[in-house]
């Protein structure tokens, strides 16, 4: 048998799990694997900063249901580099492998150029640490790893190999390739507790449902939508739970949380955690019964005690339901109080249409976010991502999400400059889909340099950013709080962010007008280059209702 390095070992590991490409910024511990991913077809997309590497792969995960993102980052400041797109994934659940380079095993703790104990860095923010030592067990840790990260709720692995591993060789027939599953094996909840949760539904009279982040990762958007279609309970998503419920789908509401929550007297958490989003709970009103379901145990009852936990797939979990209400031969039919609810939503939609056609100068940003979202209409299955604060919750009350995977933001971890990573991933994982980021001015600096990549690898996303010359989700309380001529940290310049685009290889055009936005956008569109549209909006100071800064 042939002589392999560990990097061609690598490779046909990964190939194994499936995985079409990696994320990457070039260093000389990790370069064994470029040569493996060559041989072995596997595309090799390199970034300029190693967080938007980790972005990349965990946005290539959302984007590939039933399969793992990879990312590959050099020692040091490489895999620090890469810290905040694991945590990342770490508090948004997805599954990705972060391969990280270190010095010669040989030289371990002599101080190697970029020795550092990355595995005591990343552990409390994986679901899996650890370093290979030995090269013919590459493929086996491989798939370890990605067993760990695609289990249970997902979340990112992280595995470390020394670069004399890395380039070491070992006999092909000492390293066998092992079967790797991408996707766990369904575990479905306790019959007892589903019989439990269908009692609950028959004492209900204003249930609700929040369909959160689980129903993505659990492959149940199809299972979910068949209980709906049952019993007509009103439905809100949150999360990467957007998209899994149809925007035409009558059970499907989104402007009249509030309302629900204070008056419903029975809620099912799909996957939904009660964190900051949910005020930890005390949304929920005391006496109300919760009915929780989630993939970990151990998510169940935080922050609110659950009435029924119920433990498993959430595809497992719907079906169950559905089968326990046949069984015990009740019906369900909560339209009448969803329809109260359509009422306090369509004047809600109402109350903001002045605001979508305002013609003000500089543009209001609903105005903004109308104009992107007719513009979006003329394309099929368009994918957008949020990267910014101010400008993407405006943005996610606009926009609407067709279908899952349609819209991704960070998650609850709330970081910025995931824009043109997630971006990057998108377009190369759906070349046919017109793929869109909606900016902060803020946000836009801290990866917007990824448009060199999207130049190098020719993917025609195009950038809309707002521009209101400040971080305007602090700027406010700040202001609000300690004084308007007290403000630190929080102003910014008008930058002509399009030029930089434009230096980089892209198209770019600035927009001071509303009625000017639509044709950039189209100009952007046709270009056929990567495109940013830099678009002057106002800047708001007054604190808004039911913002959530912490």
């Amino acid at each position: 048998m042939a002589l392999l390095h560990g990097g061609k070992l690598a490779a046909k590991a990964l190939k194994e799990a499936g995985v079409e490409c990696i994320f990457t910024l070039t260093g000389g511990h990790i370069m064994a694997l470029y040569d493996g991913c060559i041989d072995e077809g596997i595309k090799i997309v390199d970034v300029r900063h190693e967080q938007a590497a980790v972005h990349a792969a965990d946005s290539w995960a959302r984007c590939n249901p039933g399969s793992i993102g990879v990312a590959a980052v050099t020692a040091g400041p490489g895999v620090t580099d890469g810290v905040t797109g694991i945590a990342n994934a770490w508090r948004a659940n997805s599954p990705i492998l972060v391969i990280g380079g270190q010095g010669p095993f040989e030289n371990l703790r002599r101080g190697s150029l970029q020795e550092m104990d990355h595995i005591g860095v990343v552990k409390p923010i994986t679901k899996f640490a650890d370093a290979i030592y030995q090269t013919h067990r590459i493929p086996e840790y491989i798939e370890l790893a990605i067993r760990h990260a695609v289990s249970g709720n997902p979340g990112p692995a992280y595995l470390e190999i020394p670069m004399d591993i890395f380039m070491g060789e070992a006999e092909e027939d000492e390293a066998p390739i092992p079967r790797i599953r991408t996707s766990p094996p369904r575990l479905s909840p306790d019959r007892d507790e589903v019989r439990k949760a269908v009692e609950l539904f028959a004492a209900a009279e204003r249930p609700m449902l929040m369909a959160g982040t689980s129903v993505k990762w659990s492959h149940a958007s199809a299972e979910l939508n068949r209980f709906l279609s049952e019993t007509h309970i009103p439905t809100y998503t949150n999360g990467m739970g957007r998209g899994t419920v149809p925007p035409d789908s009558p059970e499907f509401l989104n402007r009249s949380r509030r309302d629900a929550l204070s008056q419903t007297d029975c809620i099912v958490l799909a996957g939904t955690l009660l964190d900051f989003r949910m005020r930890f709970g005390k949304a929920i009103p005391a006496d109300a019964k919760v009915i929780q379901l989630d993939m970990d145990a151990t998510l169940i009852g935080q922050n609110r005690q659950a009435d029924v936990p119920l433990v498993g797939n959430l595809a497992c979990t719907f079906d169950m339901l559905l089968d326990e209400i046949k069984h015990q031969g009740v019906q369900f039919d909560w339209s009448g109080w969803r329809d109260q609810l359509r009422a306090i939503e369509d004047e809600a939609v109402a109350k903001v249409e002045a605001n979508l056609n305002s013609d003000e100068v500089p543009i209001d940003p609903q105005r903004m976010c109308r104009e992107v979202r007719d513009w979006l209409e003329t394309f099929d299955s368009p994918i957008v991502i949020g990267d910014g604060g101010d400008i993407v919750a405006t943005a996610a009350k606009i926009l609407p999400v067709k279908g899952e995977g349609a819209w991704m933001d960070p998650g609850p971890l709330g970081t910025l400059g995931v824009g043109m990573p997630f971006a990057l991933a998108a377009q190369l994982a759906h070349p046919d889909k017109r793929v869109v980021i909606v900016y902060g001015d803020g946000s836009f600096g801290l990866n917007g340099f990824e448009f060199d990549t999207a130049v190098r690898f020719g993917l025609p996303i195009v950038g809309v950013v707002g521009n209101d010359a400040a971080w305007g989700q602090m700027l406010r309380p700040q202001g609000s709080i300690y004084g308007w001529d007290r403000l630190a940290a929080t102003e910014l310049n008008c930058t002509r962010y399009d030029k930089v685009v434009e230096a980089l290889g892209g198209h770019g055009e600035l927009v001071e007008r509303p009625e000017d936005l639509r044709p950039a956008l189209d100009r952007a569109a046709a270009s056929g280059k990567p495109a940013l549209v830099n678009v002057v909006i106002r800047q708001d100071r007054a604190m808004k209702e039911g913002a959530i800064y912490v």
